[in-house]
């Protein structure tokens, strides 16, 4: 087990109902781990490890948009002409369904022929993306070691349908931890995929070296949330009281 892999130990510290799960595009098949045995949309892979399966899927494996998005096939017709979205209801006509195309994030073709998927327990490789369930309150101090040391900004990208892509692809190509609710993707609702309200977040392999540092160093419950309203405003009074004070003394 690398070091990387290691840090991800912290992670199971929030006991998460539902397992974190590290995904890997590779361009040449994977050693240990054994092809998936099923067909399915690139959304359902996910649940399917978070029941504990590690696995690898080729463009075989897959139903759906998924081997469009992962530079797999050639542009498809029947999808980007959007006619689709209309016939589901999600969108009002293919000129809408059209304009989302050149916006959905996707890997460059013929650079990635396997993906693999493995929940936090089974991670036998160091994975690209990690995509974490949560409930609020664990998400809220994810969002919150995303910018402890960094100050950088959190947010949710994403469209109607196609949300595999900006839960998957998007923190891939970006570098962008990407945020996104259970219920929000037509697809996913459709196939009723996960609870409803849940958070979910998908980051990059070049961020969890500094999430997972921030995790061990930051509180994860600071004293403010303990404190009430009132509480947390008598703290905040009294430390801008005592820097005004440090400010004056240093003029």
């Amino acid at each position: 087990m690398s070091t990387n892999q290691k840090n991800l130990e912290i992670f199971k510290k929030f006991n998460f109902e539902i397992p974190p799960v590290g995904i890997k595009y590779l361009a040449v098949k994977p050693e240990g781990i054994k092809e998936l045995d099923q067909i399915l949309d690139f959304c359902e892979m996910l649940p399917e490890a978070q029941k504990g399966k590690a696995f690898y899927a080729t463009v075989d494996n897959f139903t759906c948009v998924g081997p469009l998005l992962l530079g797999m096939v050639d542009s498809e017709p029947i999808f980007e002409s959007g006619l689709v979205g209309p016939e589901l209801g999600a969108l009002k006509d293919p000129r809408a369904n059209k304009r989302l195309y050149p916006q959905v994030p996707r890997v460059d073709k013929g650079t990635v022929n396997y993906v693999a998927f493995a929940p936090l327990d089974k991670l036998t490789f160091e994975p690209d993306v990690l995509v974490v369930t949560a409930g609020v309150s664990q998400a809220e101090i994810l969002l919150r070691a995303n910018s402890y040391s960094s100050g950088r900004s959190w947010s949710a990208q994403g469209t109607p349908v196609m949300g595999c892509a900006w839960m998957f692809v998007y923190p891939y190509v970006t570098g962008r931890m990407n945020l996104t609710v259970s219920g929000f993707a037509f697809g996913m609702r459709s196939r009723n995929l996960f609870p409803e309200g849940l958070i979910i977040l998908s980051i990059p392999w070049d961020l969890l070296p500094e999430i997972t540092e921030n995790l061990r160093e930051m509180e994860w419950v600071p004293e403010s949330y303990t404190l009430g309203r009132k509480g947390h405003k008598a703290k905040v009074k009294k430390i801008i009281d005592r820097l005004n004070k440090k400010l004056s003394a240093g003029k």
